[in-house]
């Protein structure tokens, strides 16, 4: 930018200077002006206020029973480790700071007997601590680390049962798997895992059948791993030979699978059923337009019954996160407000369809809002919407390890 010019003023011919008048003439009474205005003394300019925002909060785990929960909390300028009690008659939290503030980012998980594993990035090396309340303080048990050079390492979801805790460690061309807590001997190397692995998925509810996406040779497409047959890995999800193929989430008592494929010619999402000889299906009415729409939770308990399954998702848009709820069941996705707060993308349900929402705000710091959901829609006999597009492969759950589920669906 140049700098502005002035306008410059007319130039007046300067007023002609009388003579001097000899001091013993009397001088004419002199015109009263006013003073000139004193200047106005140089202020400093007000520098523009800085707006400090807050960093974003921390994804709350739960888990698989949803008796615990952890974050990692950011107040007064550090950060720390929080557990949540979600099954008592009124959820409360406990701060777990350590010694020193944690790092942005750092891991946290909780554990089916109250403590929580903390994941902390040390001079390179990856180390597992078990953080429990002491009263005023907070009591550490060390679990030992893991030297994993450059590769990227990240906790997996809780496991059905809550006693142990999986990491994954990515490198350029394969995924280590490992056992961080619930071990004898600290952590443990359980498989390598050709390709790079993403995600995390437990498919039934002993913690023993592992989905991860697996990219290999420029495809993702999702594995089961066997963790009682040492990491045994089979084929879970493919559904085109050349789409992506994830999953995102399952429920073991009714076998829903909730997918993200690319097959119907852009992403999508889909559902499935584990098990079943139904090819999936992707629902025109869970495609919004510039909106991100992510599934959290499954309502349980429906057995054999996937298609009544209530399935809540995260919707994010220029306009902040909101709820939705839907069933298989039914073509038409529920939109709500999110309770002031809310923890975006976590929550869980009942058995009896009630959806349980954790928040936290300065009132109440830490909170649970119930959501009351209808019932299933009959089935109209109206007009339909057109089918949506499916895929052209089921999913092949009868090629990975799992026994003993009808072919619902």
């Amino acid at each position: 930018m140049t700098a502005p010019t002035m306008e410059p003023e007319p130039m007046t011919a300067p007023p002609s200077t009388p003579p001097a008048t000899p001091m013993s003439e009397p001088m004419s009474e002199p015109v009263s002006e006013p003073p000139p205005a004193p200047a106005a003394p140089p202020t400093a300019t007000a520098p523009a206020p800085v707006l400090v925002l807050a960093p974003a909060p921390a994804p709350l785990v739960i888990t698989a029973d949803c008796a615990y929960a952890a974050r990692l909390v950011y107040d007064a300028g550090s950060w720390f480790p929080e557990r949540w009690t979600l099954d008592s008659p009124e959820p409360y939290a406990v701060p777990l700071p350590g010694g020193q503030p944690e790092e942005p980012g750092t891991e946290v998980l909780p554990m089916a007997d109250g403590r929580v594993l903390i994941h902390r990035v040390v001079d390179g090396r990856h180390a597992f601590c078990l953080l429990y309340p002491t009263g005023p303080g907070t009591g550490e048990v060390p679990l030992g680390g893991i030297d994993c050079g450059t590769d990227r390492l990240s906790l997996l979801p809780p496991s059905p049962g809550g006693t142990r805790a999986y990491a994954i460690a990515v490198g350029p061309e394969s995924t280590d798997l490992w056992l961080v807590a619930g071990g004898a001997f600290g952590p443990e190397h359980l498989a390598e895992i050709p390709g790079r692995c993403s995600g995390g998925v437990w498919l039934d509810g002993e913690g023993r059948i592992l989905a991860l996406d697996r990219e290999l040779d420029g495809r993702v497409k999702a594995v089961a791993i066997d963790l009682g047959r040492d990491g045994e890995l089979s084929p879970l999800l493919q559904i085109a030979e050349e789409s992506d193929d994830r999953v995102l989430l399952a429920d073991a008592d009714s076998g829903l699978l909730l997918v993200r494929s690319d097959a119907p010619g852009h992403d999508r999402l889909g559902w499935g059923v584990l098990g079943g000889t139904r090819p999936v299906r992707f629902p025109e009415c869970l495609r919004l337009p510039d909106l991100a729409v992510t599934p959290f939770a499954i309502q349980p308990g429906q057995t054999l019954m996937p298609e009544s399954c209530a399935v809540a998702l995260r919707i994010d848009g220029a306009a902040g996160s909101w709820l939705g709820i839907w069933r298989p069941a039914e073509r038409r996705l529920r939109q709500l407000a999110a309770p002031g707060g809310w923890l975006a993308g976590a929550g869980w349900w009942t058995r009896a369809g009630v959806l349980r929402l954790p928040y936290a705000t300065g009132v109440a710091p830490c909170g649970v809002a119930e959501v009351e959901t209808p019932a299933p829609e009959a089935e109209s006999a109206g007009p339909q919407e057109a089918p949506a597009p499916v895929a052209a492969r089921p999913v092949p759950l009868q090629q990975a390890p799992l026994t003993g589920r009808a072919g619902v669906g």
